[in-house]
């Protein structure tokens, strides 16, 4: 196989992408047969190269470092692996949610485009060329977003901003490498993180990590879990933008700079990590909308992928990186479990939600599996992903291993509450006739939760032939697949989920509802004062700056306003009274000129002599 086959895995979603966007909309069997058969190729094409190593390298822009580079190793054949599997599932999973639903050759067209901007930005071999297909998945994004309804273009605007500001930065920092390095090829940098290499990072890292969806740079996420379509949510920043944030995280860590444990910016990536677990789990917590409910996990959880690479020892980078293929895997099923009963029963708000469990048990089954294995419940893939980042972290220090384990105690107990909400109890008398998502909803879900349980009981597969490799010789022979080897941490471990199961009996005993089951902590002293503030997006980095320039543009309005009255207005006046002076000394009369010569006669007498004197 050629190196034309990297060209295909580009260009064929990409001219796919263009055909369907042509398409009327009333041509909908089309646009989805094109869509499951360009998924479906990718695929096939990605399946045949994962073993293979190649790179293409051309000329391009007029020299200045720019290369049309392309290259195919272990680490960007498993995240292509990853995304065409994906692709392929949401397709199908979009095949019957997107059904008699109007801009379907939109929604399919930004699908196939994201499919070829994602593989071109995981096979670039230049950080020019990555630069220009990761702009291009802002548009894709703001295009999938705007669809959503008539008034989800505030949210699409709101993406566009954010993502636009952080790759903004990203721009910054490939053009800082370009010169430290004078070279834009990734595999001929490697640079010290100190002095400006250190600035070159941090200006890199916040690219990355933005596009993860780690704080501050996630707002508009749950907003778009709300306003987009859901295989939307499910697809990219459930699946794709994680891959993609963290990949190039990883690449980062491992390639580019020279991090070690001893940087500060290994510490820095600790703490952003840290953080973005339990900020975002705790607003998770107290969600009341399914989907809204699932994008701050879709955020938390990039925390544990953050802090694992950021510890920068083999066992961390191994938990966080086995991390992200776990979260992109029962993310995208929990997503998919809400867009099935969107579908069906009509709602998100888990308030109108219940029972549904018996209604749609198959679709409750894989929500239990995915739900399970966010949690870390043993002996699902998310339980050993997050053992090795708790390893990696405690390593460092105790703080970071406690801040994870508390996200997991908090995971467990907003996926109880979800459970219990939307599954459990009793049905609602106008949900009495919901049924189970159709075979092509279904499917897709039951595939990804079966990998969630094969990837856990079976955790050798990915760690050794997909994980593992990408470190080399870094891994100095170790072998982290199979069982924790601390017993300790297992058992704290499972400490943890029994607490929060506790908590959640205690919680329904309390209010008499699942939905309720966190109040307790939502309305605690001092938590409930955060929380409100929260909610009314205080806290948001988004609104801020929107504050921000409401205030700058009053300011200068004032200003404005101002300086049109000094010249407008006062000025006038006193040209007209200065004038109105003038004119009623100047009156036609002999005397009073007269006396207006005698007076500058005067005057210049006064002068003269002065002069003289």
């Amino acid at each position: 196989m050629t190196a034309n086959a990297l060209f295909a895995l580009i260009v064929i979603p990409a001219v796919a992408g263009v055909i369907t966007l042509a398409m009327p909309a009333a041509w909908r069997r089309s646009q989805t047969a094109v869509g499951l058969i360009v998924t479906l190729a990718t695929l096939v094409l990605a399946i045949l190269l994962f073993p293979k190593q190649m790179s293409f390298s051309a000329p391009w822009a007029g020299g200045f470092g720019f290369a049309f580079a392309l290259r195919l190793y272990q680490f960007s054949g498993f995240i292509l692996l990853a995304v065409a599997g994906f692709s392929v599932l949401v397709a199908l999973y979009s095949a019957a949610f997107m059904a008699g639903k109007n801009l379907s050759n939109q929604f399919w067209s930004y699908l196939l485009l994201s499919l070829a901007l994602t593989n071109g930005a995981v096979l670039a071999g230049n950080l020019a060329l990555l630069l220009f297909f990761w702009e291009g998945l802002l548009l894709t994004t703001f295009g999938m977003i705007f669809i959503g309804h008539p008034g989800a273009y505030k949210t699409a605007i709101k993406a566009l901003i954010i993502t636009g500001v952080t790759d903004l930065c990203l721009m910054f920092g490939i053009g800082l490498v370009y010169y430290l390095t004078g070279t834009l090829t990734m595999s001929a940098i490697s640079l010290p993180v100190d002095g400006l290499g250190a600035v070159a990072f941090v200006f890199l890292m916040i690219g990355a990590v933005s596009k993860a969806g780690a704080m501050p740079f996630h707002s508009w996420i749950p907003d778009a879990a709300v306003d987009a379509p859901l295989p939307f949510m499910a697809y990219l920043p459930a699946a794709l933008e994680k891959l993609l944030g963290i990949y190039l995280l990883a690449r980062l860590t491992l390639d580019l700079f020279r991090l070690t444990e001893s940087s500060w910016v290994s510490t820095m990536l600790m703490i952003l990590g840290s953080a973005t677990i339990l900020l975002a789990v705790a607003m998770a917590l107290i969600q009341e909308d399914y989907k809204r409910l699932l994008s701050y996990h879709a955020i938390s959880q990039v925390g544990y992928m953050i802090l694992g690479i950021g510890t920068a020892v083999p066992i961390g980078i191994v938990g966080g990186l086995f991390h992200m293929m776990n979260h992109a895997m029962y993310k995208s099923c929990l997503f998919l479990s809400g867009g099935s009963v969107e579908k069906q029963a009509g709602a998100t708000d888990l308030r109108k939600l219940g029972g549904l469990g018996r209604k749609m048990p198959i679709t409750a089954a894989c929500f239990v599996v995915a739900a399970a294995a966010i949690s870390g419940v043993p002996p699902l893939n998310g339980f050993f992903s997050k053992e090795l980042v708790y390893d990696g972290a405690l390593h460092r220090h105790w703080i970071y291993y406690a801040a994870a384990l508390l996200g997991s105690f908090l995971t467990a107990a907003s996926f109880l509450k979800l459970g219990h909400a939307a599954y459990f109890g009793s049905v609602s008398e106008d949900r009495k006739d919901v049924k189970e998502a159709p075979a092509a909803m279904l499917v897709p879900m039951m595939t990804i939760a079966a990998f969630c349980v094969l990837f856990g009981v079976y955790n050798p597969l990915p760690l050794r032939h997909l994980i593992q490799p990408i470190l080399g010789a870094r891994m100095a022979g170790q072998d982290f697949s199979g069982f924790p080897h601390s017993m300790v941490l297992v058992g704290l471990t499972l400490l943890c989920l029994g607490a929060a199961v506790l908590n959640h009996l205690w919680g329904v005993r309390r209010t008499g509802q699942g939905i309720g089951a966190v109040e307790h902590i939502h309305r605690a002293p001092l938590l409930s004062q955060i929380y409100d503030l929260a909610e009314r997006r205080f806290f948001d980095p988004y609104d801020i700056g929107l504050k921000a320039v409401q205030a700058y543009a009053k300011i200068a309005f004032a200003i404005d306003r101002g300086f049109d009255w000094l010249y407008d207005v006062f000025t006038v006046k006193v040209t007209y009274a200065f004038t109105d002076g003038i004119r009623k000394a100047h009156n036609g009369r002999y005397p009073t000129y007269v006396v207006w010569s005698l007076i500058g006669v005067v005057a210049i007498v006064v002068v003269v002599l002065n002069g003289i004197h």
